[in-house]
């Protein structure tokens, strides 16, 4: 038997046990943003290799295509939200042992790929377990977009708009001061967590879909509109590792950007700001323009993202470039979690998730080594030429694979 959440609804709102995963969801994201800003500049200050900073992103996305399906099926045997609760001790745990290792003077590559590895993989069973509580998080199905845009909402705040800067500041200090404090925060998920009462083990695993890890990716394999978004996806996902891999040696100086790392931590914060327009206004554009028009809007923000650095090094444009790109993927994200949550059996949720996440993020490694690759063969600005050039056949291939009819049936 499983014992049902207690949502207290307020006038207007989503209830205490959202509100609780919203906090907790937060809170996190600004952990994830220190050592997603930190990693890179302890690499650069260990090594001048472009292929070997990049390396860092490469790592950190290799447990979603090595781990990924495992998380799903984990994500479905447990409780939910204790599982969130361990994973976060751990990843603070391993911040903690950088920041002793980075005040004593002993860190090494090897330790930042080490924890790189370790966090990935907490980032898989953390964010399919947050995918797979939201609908257990809310009392109706119809206010799944909420949910979603308020979660994606303070994920780019805190991960993106708050982390970088604050990462960079607390960068002038030491590098040692970013982990500490990441630790800090991803401790302070435990108490938010415990707000959450009632249990998140789903009642019959295997019910609908099968019990086995690869359940999941046949469930996605078999619905068209899950398999052609999740593609996709991952098509956009190539080339957005490969910029992020290389964008750090590109913009922070010596790199022909000569930006700071303090200018460098404010510049992604353009992102995070497009994101969050995007997330807060797709509710509304979601029924006056439709899922189809606005999914392309993210094809065409991929195209502009990519491209920009090949033309310029202005820093103003590349922020535009930033802003529109996030706001698109923000929009992207938001509606593909409403599919995958609408049409996924509960029993389901946790592996339909992961797989599509294993697909999606699987080619990350793989974008981020040819980023590093390019660059080490040619120069920086080569990627994004490459990237900007090759991302235009996305539109099409969007709209060659995803009908407005897919998304009006669903």
């Amino acid at each position: 038997m499983t014992t049902s959440p207690v949502r207290v609804e307020r006038p207007g709102g989503l209830g205490r046990t959202f509100n609780a995963l919203w906090s907790a969801t937060g809170t996190a994201n600004l952990g994830d943003a220190m050592y997603l800003m930190v990693l890179p500049l302890i690499a650069l200050r260990l090594t001048s290799s472009a292929g070997l900073v990049a390396g860092v992103t490469v790592v950190l996305t290799l447990a979603w295509p090595l781990f990924g399906l495992h998380a799903g099926a984990v994500v479905d045997r447990v409780d939910r939200r204790r599982l969130i609760v361990v994973v976060n001790l751990v990843r603070a745990l391993t911040l903690g042992v950088l920041t002793v290792l980075l005040l004593g003077d002993l860190m090494s590559i090897g330790w930042v790929y080490l924890a790189a590895l370790v966090l990935g993989v907490g980032e898989t069973l953390v964010d399919t377990a947050l995918a797979a509580l939201v609908p257990a998080s809310v009392d109706r199905p119809e206010n799944l977009d909420r949910a979603n845009a308020r979660l994606e909402v303070a994920q780019n705040v805190t991960n993106q708009f708050v982390g970088p800067p604050l990462a960079g500041l607390l960068a002038i200090v030491g590098l040692a001061a970013v982990t500490g404090v990441g630790a800090l925060l991803f401790l302070a998920t435990v108490p938010l967590l415990a707000l959450m009462r009632g249990s998140y083990r789903v009642a019959a695993v295997g019910a609908r879909g099968g019990d086995g890890v690869t359940a999941g990716l046949r469930f996605l394999w078999r619905n068209r509109l899950l398999r052609n978004l999740t593609l996709l996806t991952a098509a956009m996902n190539v080339f957005w590792a490969a910029w992020t891999a290389v964008l750090v040696v590109y913009l922070v100086a010596p790199g022909p950007g000569h930006l700071s790392t303090a200018a460098y931590g404010v510049l992604l914060t353009t992102m995070a700001a497009g994101g969050i327009v995007g997330a807060a206004l797709v509710v509304p554009l979601r029924r006056r323009l439709g899922d189809h028009l606005l999914l392309a809007v993210d094809v065409l923000g991929t195209i502009v993202l990519i491209g920009t650095p090949a033309v310029t090094t202005n820093p103003f444009a590349i922020g535009a470039a930033m802003a529109v790109g996030g706001a698109g993927s923000a929009v992207w994200r938001v509606i593909v979690g409403v599919v995958r949550q609408t049409v996924t059996p509960a029993d389901l949720l946790g592996r339909v998730y992961s797989a599509s996440r294993v697909i999606s993020w699987g080619v990350l490694p793989v974008g981020a080594a040819l980023g590093g690759l390019i660059a080490e063969l040619w120069t920086v600005r080569t990627v994004f030429v490459v990237g900007g050039l090759a991302s235009v056949g996305l539109l099409l291939a969007y709209a060659v694979t995803v009908r407005p009819k897919d998304l009006a049936s669903r």
